[in-house]
């Protein structure tokens, strides 16, 4: 590579080809990659040079010379300064083509296979108000309380009244929150000086827009407990369940692991197709309920479950896939590393009246390997594990058990590719992939892969 003679504060034109991870535009100049905010491909503009590094400068835009065709104006008021959406200001159209050549991308850079089918992205018929659960961080801002949402790479706050991504009774428990804790003269959290008392709000709704509001605290204790629940309730009366959430530690880890209920429910209830779900505090349940449902039946259609045939469901959550499959199995196996999580999952088989499914509380990377060395095996695999990935435990087992299939879902491209390489190389075909927008706006894509057992005994 040639050097890069540039230097900080050097002003240059180029085009924008790309949008990165991050959401950043990507320019080349003379074989240079240059990363700018508040860009997409297509358009042309001046940049100033603000950080040169070995590899890569960042840069910001100093004029727009020509709008790129896949440029719009974003429906958000507060989309410059907020960094919860990354490419709205991008046609839907086009996000969608974006995410699919994410996944193309790692995929094959990973995988030298033409014959693996990558298919069009699923996106929303109407890509907003569709997340079923929006974190707010809580900080003082110029002597005044605001919640609302991060700057990009950044922990300054962009003080929210509306999030169009959020259903709407999320609004009015942000502001109304908001108006108590200046009335009331209760402090947000400092993160610098460890001082004050609220962290975060944090709010579930379901499809009945029924809500859970969760106070993160940094004590044991909330003021004027009876006038906030009765003035949350006033103005949010489908509020189901308020929750106190201690988190006493100096960490950017959310939820601590001590609740105490503040009104009505210990969790809310939500539906995936015909089956209920209890979700606790500290549970994971898909954030997009409309796409969750598209996402499952594609993966029960890549399974092909008949009652003759065992699963394992490996990072199951509260059970919500393998339930779903549990339903056509023979039986299914569940593992979860949260004890709250497998309580619910648990709960959840009861109440939708399912027997034939186990659920086990441990690290995946223990559990999975024991089960398998005590002859307890499956026919097909599930994985849906977090960013990062399977561990590789995981994946050698699963190559050790030899199920016919495996149904991989992942929200990350670049580790789903490093781990379906670690497949084929054990004995796996990759089939067919399917990017879908669960997170519309956003620069992240879920994928729903199947891989077949290759015969090589």
């Amino acid at each position: 590579m040639q050097e890069f003679s540039f230097k900080k504060n050097d002003i240059l034109e180029t085009e924008i080809v790309d949008i990165n991870h991050r959401g950043q535009g990507v320019a080349k100049v003379h074989g240079f990659v240059v990363f700018v905010d508040d860009v997409i491909m297509g358009d042309i503009v001046k940049l100033k040079i603000k950080e040169v590094k070995k590899r890569y400068a960042v840069a910001a835009m100093v004029e727009l010379l020509k709008k790129s065709p896949y440029r719009v104006e974003p429906d958000c008021k507060y989309f410059w300064a907020c960094g919860g959406c990354q490419i709205m200001h991008m046609d839907y159209q086009k996000q969608l083509e974006y995410k699919k050549q994410r996944v193309m991308t790692d995929i094959k850079r990973s995988l030298a296979d033409d014959s693996i089918i990558i298919n069009d992205t699923i996106g929303m018929q109407d890509p907003y108000r569709y997340r079923n659960k929006g974190t707010f961080p809580v900080v003082s801002h110029k002597g005044k309380t605001a919640i609302g949402a991060y700057k990009l790479t950044s922990h300054d706050i962009v003080d929210l009244e509306a999030c169009i991504i959020q259903q709407p009774i999320a609004d009015v428990i942000i502001n109304t929150f908001r108006t108590l804790m200046e009335a009331l003269g209760i402090e947000p959290y400092d993160e610098i000086r460890h001082t004050g008392l609220v962290k975060h709000l944090i709010v579930r709704t379901n499809k009945n827009d029924e809500a859970m509001l969760i106070i993160v605290t940094s004590k044991n204790k909330l003021p004027y407990k009876g006038e906030i629940v009765s003035e949350l309730l006033k103005k949010a009366p489908t509020i189901k369940s308020i929750i106190l959430n201690i988190n006493e530690d100096q960490t950017n880890v959310i939820l601590g692991f001590k609740n105490k209920k503040l009104y009505g429910e210990t969790g809310l209830s939500d539906w995936i197709f015909d089956l209920e779900f209890s979700i606790s505090p500290n549970s994971f349940f898909q954030v997009n309920p409309i796409q969750t449902e598209v996402l499952y039946n594609q993966a029960i259609e890549y399974a092909q479950i008949d009652d003759t045939l065992n699963v394992f469901d490996i990072y199951c959550g509260i059970g919500t896939i393998s339930l779903a499959m549990a339903k056509k199995a023979k039986h299914v196996y569940g593992i979860e590393i949260v004890q709250e999580a497998i309580e619910d999952a648990n709960k959840n088989a009861r109440k939708n009246k399912i027997e034939n499914v186990d659920f086990y509380c441990g690290k995946a990377e223990e559990i999975f390997p024991k089960l398998h060395n005590q002859g307890v095996g499956a026919d097909v695999v599930i994985v849906d594990p977090p960013r990062n990935g399977c561990e590789r435990s995981v994946l050698d087992t699963i190559i050790k058990m030899k199920p016919v299939r495996v149904v991989y879902v992942s929200c990350n491209p670049a580790t789903l590719a490093r781990d379906l390489k670690i497949l084929v190389d054990g004995g796996y075909k990759v089939v067919e992939v399917e990017p879908l927008d669960m997170f519309p706006h956003s620069v992240h894509v879920e994928t729903c892969s199947l891989l077949m057992r290759q015969n090589r005994d």
